[in-house]
């Protein structure tokens, strides 16, 4: 009887042991199908980034390509003798305070728009973008 005893509390632990290792399977495989879609979010999302820092590139570029516009514009305004005839005291006074708080700038390579910087530097910024592109490629079993 105390062998009974022994193997039903034996049988009943091992029925136990099972079902808990078919929960666990059962969550693995819950985990594993939500990593899955994780990295297929993280994975259009990196290809957003990547599209959206295209796009400020080359809205920075066009900015500077502007910039350098009016500001050969501004210097051939100020420099024309009939410029200065045409344009009123106020209307030069009024281009050189541009000119130098923007139009000054414009030519420094590199330099990229203050609003742009302060309201996308967060989400845009490479700084901000670091991954280890290596777990892309691990294998799965």
């Amino acid at each position: 009887i105390q062998i009974a005893r022994c193997f039903e509390a034996t049988r009943q632990r091992c029925c136990r042991l099972e079902q808990d290792g078919q929960r666990a399977r059962e969550q693995l495989a819950r985990v594993e199908a939500e990593r899955a879609a994780l990295e297929v979010k993280l994975k259009h999302a990196r290809n957003q980034v990547e599209v959206e820092m295209k796009k400020r590139h080359r809205a920075e570029a066009e900015l500077e390509k502007q910039e350098r516009k009016l500001q050969l514009v501004f210097e051939s305004l100020m420099r024309e003798p009939w410029g200065s005839g045409v344009l009123s005291g106020e209307q030069r006074s009024v281009l050189s305070a541009l000119a130098g708080r923007r139009l000054g700038a414009a030519l420094v390579p590199g330099r990229r728009s203050s609003a742009v910087d302060e309201s996308c530097q967060s989400l845009l910024s490479h700084s901000d973008i670091s991954y280890d592109r290596t777990e892309d490629d691990v294998v799965r079993h």
